[in-house]
């Protein structure tokens, strides 16, 4: 419903055009037929070995984004893509099949619009789009769309981005609904202030603001003692990033992050924890390597830090042992390194994980992948992951994840 009340009054806003312009239909459709379609295929074969359940998983899946990109009309301009997630192999839990014999790969059967909105960019320096949007904001950590999996996470939202200000960026966004990656639909009422500043083209210094009203945000496995009745929920913090120049070829890399959770709109008491984020490392040319520290805190046993809309797969290793946060919190001590070698891109991570209450070892993770070009528009991509598991009292098992993905775009 919030979405089409969105889509009504940007209606509204063309048929309130001055007289010149709704006149001048030809121009209208010309910006519809000059646009560009959307073609994004994306198959996959997907491989999970996980020691507590005598079955692998192996599940070989193809999303389908088909839509179309207009023109701008006086500044007007809008996106309709539709999703289509089909299998092949579903000898998997999608977390809707029932399915629990299989370790879990979150890609369930899908068809539905993924996106459609309306731009208006007749202000200086301004964005305007409402309706169901993808968002990215910043590393996306709190606030992302998720694209690893076949279905993404979008929004019914809208949203307003200024660039008046020399080397500023300010959003501002109200959510009205979330559609997650398993396909189900959440109400919420959500608002995004994000304001970022850039020193140099590559030295970043971000402040932002995140006030989640929604019951259901945060599970329940975040939480010690009884099942909170409502996990609304409010983040605040403060982000330096960085990759600055150091000679022809070197870039110091560098991040310092800090960031407060605490309960929102009637949200449960024991949510009270803390983020923190330190990085620093070199790039040189095609080559990267960077030592990273991520805490997110717990409040004394109660309740960890949770990122309930962030793109959490690409944090804590990709085996997506940690998408909550247990209720001890976690300190991620990590490596990374990357390479550019003729036409591959190679990748590589090692995770030291360990509770921030308790002094449980979470246990240890390594991720590799291999990115390269097989033809104009086509992209393969191998990736892996091997979790395995510390302390037993953590709960965890260990887990092996095999990825071989194709990605088209038109």
């Amino acid at each position: 419903m919030r979405i089409l009340i969105i889509l009504l009054l940007a209606a509204v806003s063309v048929m309130c055009v001055p007289a010149g312009y709704a006149e001048d239909s030809t121009s209208f459709i010309g910006a519809v037929s000059s646009g560009k379609p959307i073609l994004n295929l994306r198959p996959r074969y997907e491989f999970v070995d996980q020691a507590n359940l005598a079955e692998d998983a192996e599940a070989l899946t193809m999303r389908t984004l088909l839509g179309w990109q207009t023109g701008s009309w006086y500044g007007l301009s809008g996106k309709a893509e539709l999703i289509n997630v089909s299998r092949g192999i579903n000898d998997y839990n999608d977390t809707l099949n029932g399915k629990t014999q299989y370790p879990v790969i979150a890609d369930p059967d899908d068809n539905d619009i993924n996106q459609l909105y309306l731009d208006y960019t007749g202000l200086d320096n301004t964005l305007i789009r409402g309706g169901r949007q993808a968002i990215n904001l910043d590393n996306v950590r709190f606030v992302g769309d998720v694209g690893f999996r076949q279905v993404m996470q979008v929004f019914d939202a809208a949203i307003v981005e200024n660039k008046s200000l020399p080397n500023t960026n300010l959003y501002v966004g109200y959510l009205g609904r979330v559609k997650t990656v398993t396909t189900r639909d959440f109400d919420t009422d959500t608002i995004l202030l994000n304001a970022r500043y850039a020193f140099t083209a590559d030295d970043m210094l971000v402040g932002y603001g995140y006030f989640q009203d929604q019951s259901n945000a945060i599970g329940a496995a975040g939480f010690s003692g009884p099942a909170p009745a409502d996990t609304s929920n409010q983040i605040i913090g403060i982000r330096g990033n960085g990759a600055h120049p150091m000679g022809d070829n070197w870039k110091l890399l560098y991040t310092a992050e800090f960031a407060s959770q605490t309960d929102y709109a009637g949200g449960d008491p024991r949510i009270d924890a803390t983020y923190l984020h330190l990085g620093a490392g070199a790039q040189w040319s095609g080559y990267m390597l960077r030592l990273d520290y991520e805490q997110l805190g717990s409040n004394d046993g109660q309740f960890a830090f949770q990122t309930p809309l962030g793109t959490n797969h690409l944090f804590q290793g990709w085996a997506d042992q940690f998408l909550t946060t247990p209720r001890q919190g976690i300190q991620d001590t990590y490596v990374t390194g990357s390479a550019k070698i003729a036409k591959a891109t190679l990748q590589g991570a090692y995770h030291l994980f360990d509770a921030d209450n308790g002094g449980l070892d979470f246990g240890d993770e390594l991720d590799l992948g291999l990115t390269y070009p097989l033809m104009k528009k086509l992209v393969g991509k191998i990736e892996y992951a091997n979790y395995q598991a510390g302390d037993a009292a953590s709960g965890k098992v260990d887990v092996t994840k095999f990825w071989l993905t194709l990605i088209f775009n038109y």
